[in-house]
């Protein structure tokens, strides 16, 4: 019986012929030899086939990025080596659109063609480029700062090649500093407001809580360590991208005096007890971001869910932190980022996680997350070690304003509407009054009118001062929040919700309204006399269904329109 041994047995090969009898190993048919010629020179011609190919991969032309917008902040230039005087004139133009288009901040890709081709530069040619750019910045009044550079293997180029990404910041001049609202959620005890105290003081937190004392406004949240209310804390960066925080012992006007850029940052209760706060955060301070906060430890727990829901709800951009590394080994974090990605890909989310390990990551991650709605970035963080806050604060400097100039000139050509969330009696001030500018502009010595009242009315009031982020100003645009000093206006005729308006309005009130509803989650069916809490903007106020259009009732996870 022959048996065939595996080794020298290739898949798809038959085996050489045995040696007939009396034929050596080295003579006979010359099949053995045959077999293994033929062998060598097909492994000859597969080396050959494997180097054509790994050198036709290195040859390969670079990456394209998407091509170049003729809006928005971002310029590509291919490079910018000893231009003319008029060439200079022309690019320093140019810088001065793409600043007021991104509110102040522009984004130069050099070493890239117009189509988006990454060509790359020399070493001496991206020297004279950045030195270019930098005259053309300080022509403008602005400041460069050079996020990341890339290394391109271009053709047959056998030089370094690079491309370089740049930030330019300018304060523009009708306004005092860029600013950025970040709602904060989050389940309780998952560390969000002793994140907030690292961020805004400069200082880590000893593992027990002593980063956020300075954010609690009440006796009580200092004895249990838990947010009842909303808090609001600042993060400056100047034109450099450089962190402007109380760490040198400024007062918030001193940091608003010397950033071009401010990240307001709206602490929002965690406890369920709270949550009807947390809406209202959401819903009345408008934010651009919201930062949801998850404790490595727990993961996706207690009210985290209904967070996140919250914020796609509203249409609020949303990225994650994971908090508390330190205290958990890797595997732990690793398994909460798992279960978070899990929860983001699932149908009612669609979110595309990025995870962030890295400054290029961090810059990457800012540009998608403006430009796309699905982009979710997770970073993991310790607020008693450091570990990856730098990245975090990288994230912040980069994140672009998510309204252009054109659509701000639309909002601020309107008529003036401020709405009021807080109210307060100040010595020697009078009444005080808190909230946002939802659109127009409001100056010093506006004579607006304030309602509605009890009786449906509206009264004549003037804003005798204003003030943003602790610091006087003269003018508020749309979109930004503010406290306005009334005078003698009696208080006991304010209350949360109104709203200020200019008297060309001819404002109305209604009884009733029509809303299009999505119904998430409810026991029972939905049907008419079913009693809600509706929020709307700053207003929370008990409402009645009185009819379904079309329908008599519907239950969870349908759409329909109610009156």
């Amino acid at each position: 019986m022959q048996v065939a041994g595996r080794r020298g047995v290739e898949p798809g090969h038959k085996p050489s012929p045995r040696p007939g009898p009396g034929s050596g190993s080295g003579s006979g048919s010359g099949s053995g030899s045959g077999s293994d010629n033929g062998e060598k020179r097909k492994h000859r011609r597969r080396g050959r086939r494997g180097r054509r190919r790994r050198g036709k991969k290195a040859n390969e032309p670079p990456p394209f990025l998407p091509p170049e917008a003729e809006e928005g902040n971002i310029e590509y230039k291919l490079k910018l080596v000893n231009p003319t005087q008029y060439r200079f004139e022309h690019l320093a133009t140019q810088l001065k659109w793409r600043l007021q288009e991104g509110r102040g901040e522009a984004v130069y890709q050099i070493g890239v063609e117009d189509n988006g081709l990454m060509v790359g530069l020399t070493e001496e040619d991206m020297k004279a480029s950045l030195k270019t750019l930098r005259r053309m910045a300080e022509k403008v009044g602005a400041d460069i700062t050079l996020l990341r550079e890339r290394e391109v293997d271009y053709e047959l180029d056998r030089s370094r090649r690079k491309i370089a990404e740049v930030l330019v910041r300018k304060v523009p001049d009708d306004q005092q500093f860029l600013d950025l609202r970040v709602a904060v959620l989050g389940n309780v005890d998952s560390g969000k407001s002793t994140l907030l105290g690292v961020l805004t003081q400069g200082e880590l937190d000893n593992g027990r809580g002593r980063a956020r004392l300075n954010l609690f406004r009440h006796l009580h949240e200092i004895q249990t360590g838990r947010t009842s209310s909303i808090s609001f804390e600042i993060l400056g960066f100047n034109s450099k991208g450089e962190v402007v925080n109380y760490s040198e012992s400024r007062t918030a006007e001193e940091i608003c005096e010397s950033s071009s850029k401010m990240i307001t940052f709206i602490d929002l209760a965690g406890h369920y007890k709270y949550l009807k706060t947390t809406i209202f955060g959401l819903t009345s301070y408008c934010p651009d971001f919201a930062m949801l906060v998850v404790g490595a430890n727990t993961g996706i727990a207690g009210t985290t869910r209904e967070h996140l829901g919250l914020a796609m709800a509203l249409k609020v951009p949303i990225f994650i932190v994971v908090s508390k590394v330190d205290l958990c080994s890797s595997g732990t974090v690793e398994k909460t980022v798992r279960q978070l990605e899990r929860v983001l890909k699932q149908p009612g989310c669609n979110k595309v996680p990025m995870l962030v390990t890295s400054p290029d990551d961090a810059v990457t991650a800012a540009q998608q997350f403006a430009q796309s709605a699905s982009i979710t970035p997770i970073f993991t963080l310790s607020s008693v070690s450091g570990e990856n806050l730098d990245l975090l604060k990288v994230f912040f400097n980069i994140l672009p304003p998510l309204s252009n100039s054109k659509e701000q000139e639309e909002l601020m050509q309107q008529l003036t509407e401020f709405q009021v969330d807080e109210i307060y009696s100040v010595p020697d001030v009078g009444t005080v009054v808190g909230g946002t500018l939802y659109s127009g502009v409001c100056r010093e010595g506006d004579r607006l009118v304030v309602g509605p009242t009890d009786e449906g009315k509206f009264l004549r009031l003037k804003v005798c001062s204003m003030q943003r982020n602790r610091s006087a100003c003269r003018v508020l645009r749309a979109g930004q929040a503010a406290t306005l000093a009334l005078g003698n206006f009696d208080r006991s005729l304010l209350r949360k919700g109104m709203v200020m308006v200019s008297p060309k309005m001819n404002p109305t009130i209604c009884w009733q309204f029509e809303a299009a509803i999505v119904l998430l989650f409810h026991a029972k069916t939905f049907r008419r006399g079913f009693q809600v809490t509706v929020h709307v903007g700053n207003v929370r106020q008990t409402a009645t269904v009185e009819c379904l259009l079309g329908k008599v009732h519907f239950s969870a996870h349908s759409v329909s329109p109610v009156h």
